[in-house]
């Protein structure tokens, strides 16, 4: 292969788009990493981002290429060449990015270090004491959903107008897979209460696959998009970022100082007294942004081109939308997992078959009702569409009748309404779940009280039983038992899966292949976890 590598740049590229294929193939990443340092040395940090955008071009399946990210991740360890990368200003989004990588990987040391306590616990006491300890930590790497959430409606748009696609849809379906794990892992904590049977299990099963994803994505980052970014993106598009970060929020760490680039002008307002003339009356700019902003809901317009052309800026809003979207194609607004449903849904509109989508779902105790209009003109051509979104927690709790005028803004002591964070696919902007998630979100949450048992399991028999926990307790972890398991359930049989905690990982993984899942407490280090598929899962 020598010839291959003496010839300049396609033939660098060719030699790693078959290096990584071997990955996919089934090939060891140490024995692809060796190869990959004998034949190439350096690889440039560009050149990885143009083969794996490559390959999903020429027909590998992005979810394929987010499934054996960290393959890639581990072959490529130790052989990127950042000696061209570039370095921002302080402030600079980039640089923030970087310092919260840094303030992360200190977070997932210190997890790891729990965990390596938590293996070895053999009294309830000390397990008590490291299960705080992994909380604490656990707690703290919450943050990266802001980190993961700037990525994917600041600087993702931006990436894609310049063409670059594939690997913002591979990363950010490494963020779902973090998002699952961080889930399971509290789920798992919540339910440890100190036995150190279930405290080494957790170890193992939840904080140190959390541990290594968010490690593996600080990796990615420094490595590729943060210097393949510095080198696309121009001053300006960064100086959007940089205005809209404050926005979503940061992780861990605030940036230490404000940026901004000489070559930011000044936005320009409206001419003064313009007005917007409409078929019942004229508005005022400002009086037109009020009137939407007063709205007691979200509103989003997806345009026939099925681009996010505008939404509405309330105090009150369910789900966190950043002006990033603007002009960007729905499609690239959601996870990889539900850009399936977004489809079937515009699709459905576009054909006029359809003109309503509704869905309403419980997150964080708030009762969330989502609908999807089609908008047509006058002869019947489709417009776009229109995504109206209501927390209806309060109207739904009102009985009787208030016919006197009242300023009371909220019963006393009761909680202010907090925004819903979204599961995969039900805001534009693709905060949360497909609306089909949601609805199993619902289903698969742990619950701490019989009467939350949902109705399918209710006097349904148990067809199939494993009893997980001496695996769990020898170190062993079940995990393809469990999924073989599942992928022969017959159509409404009811499997059940006795753990010392509730095993989130493996519930988002049951869920995934289209599984209904329920968690309940039986005594101290029981967990009972039941599934179901088919006719009672509907």
């Amino acid at each position: 292969m020598s010839e291959l590598i003496e010839t300049g740049a396609p033939p660098r590229k060719a030699l790693l788009k078959h290096l990584i294929l071997q990955l996919h193939d089934g090939a060891a990443p140490d024995a692809v990493q060796r190869q990959l340092q004998r034949l190439l040395g350096q690889v440039p940090y560009g050149l990885v981002v143009e083969v794996e955008q490559e390959l999903i071009a020429e027909g590998l399946r992005p979810e394929e290429v987010t499934r054996l990210c960290h393959l890639h991740s581990a072959a490529l360890q130790g052989g990127i060449d950042l000696s061209g990368a570039r370095t921002p200003p302080a402030g600079h989004p980039a640089r923030v990015f970087s310092e919260e990588n840094a303030a992360l990987a200190k977070q997932v040391h210190a997890l790891e270090h729990a965990a390596d306590a938590l293996a070895t616990v053999a009294t309830e006491g000390a397990a008590g004491v490291h299960l705080l300890q992994a909380r604490v930590r656990l707690n703290a790497l919450t943050d990266v959903e802001k980190h993961y959430l700037r990525k994917e409606h600041l600087l993702f748009p931006f990436l894609e107008r310049h063409g670059i696609t594939g690997p913002p849809q591979v990363m950010w379906g490494k963020h779902d897979e973090t998002r699952a794990l961080l889930r399971g892992a509290h789920a798992a904590l919540a339910s440890a209460a100190g036995d150190p049977a279930a405290a080494r299990a957790i170890a193992g099963g939840a904080l140190r696959p959390l541990a290594r994803a968010i490690r593996d994505m600080v990796d990615k980052e420094e490595n590729i998009l943060l210097p393949m970014s510095l080198d696309v993106l121009d001053e300006r598009e960064w100086w959007e970022i940089a205005r809209q970060s404050d926005e979503i929020g940061y992780c861990l760490v605030e940036p230490e100082a404000r940026w901004r680039p000489e070559s930011a002008g000044i936005d320009e307002g409206p001419a003064a007294g313009a007005r917007v003339r409409l078929p019942t009356g004229s508005l005022a700019p400002a009086e037109l942004e009020a009137i939407l902003g007063a709205l007691p809901l979200d509103a989003t317009f997806v345009d026939a081109e099925d681009r996010v052309r505008w939404f509405s800026h309330g105090k009150d809003r369910v789900f966190s939308r950043s002006r990033a979207v603007i002009g960007r194609k729905v499609q690239f607004c959601h996870p990889p997992a539900s850009v399936g449903t977004v489809e079937e849904i515009l699709a459905g509109f576009r054909a006029g078959t359809q003109d309503r989508a509704t869905f309403w779902i419980q997150l964080h105790g708030r009762f969330v009702h989502i609908e999807y209009r089609a908008l047509r003109d006058e002869a019947g051509a489709y417009l776009g569409c229109l995504e109206l979104t209501q927390d209806l927690t309060e109207k739904r709790a009102l009985q009787g009748e208030q016919r006197l005028l009242s300023w009371a803004g909220a019963r006393p002591g009761a909680e202010p309404a907090r925004p819903v964070e979204a599961c995969p696919a039900h805001a534009v902007d693709g905060r949360g779940p497909a609306p089909e998630a949601a609805h199993a979100h619902a289903a698969a949450a742990p619950a701490a009280d019989a009467q939350l048992r949902p109705a399918w399991l209710e006097g349904a028999p148990v067809s199939r039983r494993l009893d997980a926990r001496p695996m769990l307790a020898a170190g062993a972890h079940p995990v393809q038992e469990i999924m073989q398991e599942l992928a022969v359930l017959a159509s409404g049989d009811v499997f059940e899966l006795v753990t010392p905690f509730v095993p989130g990982p493996l519930v988002e993984r049951a869920l995934a292949v289209g599984c209904l899942a329920h968690s309940e407490p039986d005594g101290p280090g029981v967990v009972r976890t039941f599934f179901t598929r088919g006719a009672r899962a509907r």
